[in-house]
């Protein structure tokens, strides 16, 4: 969700002639990252959700090449991408390692609704 709020912060100070170009592609691309790890998390199963973050990561790929070209541009200064890059690579590494997790036969599963979800026992008793 920072990364969200992070875009909409420096897009605010992008050209007004970006507004429906550039900066609409980006914000769109910032808010699909958590809106579909959320929309993954909520669904029945395992591979549903993996599917879901594998689109997060889409986005922010896309994210990451809009906002390379706004950098290329001069429209975003070199500190404001080295921020979003750092939070990018962040957030990249923990959706790749949440993906492995998900594929591991012996994790347990994060999604509430999973049918093949573990659940604890008492004493032995299901």
């Amino acid at each position: 969700m920072q990364l969200v709020t992070d875009v909409y912060g420096v897009s605010k100070n992008f050209p007004e002639k970006e507004t429906y170009g550039l900066v609409n592609q980006i914000r769109r691309a910032a808010v699909s990252i958590p809106s579909n790890i959320a929309e993954g998390a909520g669904r029945q199963t395992s591979k549903e959700f993996i599917q879901f973050l594998h689109i997060a990561q889409g986005s922010l790929s896309e994210l990451d090449t809009q906002l390379e070209i706004t950098n290329r541009l001069g429209v975003l200064s070199q500190n404001d991408w080295s921020d979003l890059e750092t939070t990018m690579n962040r957030i990249d590494k923990m959706l790749s390692g949440l993906i492995r997790l998900k594929k591991s036969p012996h994790a347990l599963r994060l999604t509430p609704h999973d049918k093949t979800q573990i659940q604890p026992t008492h004493k032995g008793v299901k």
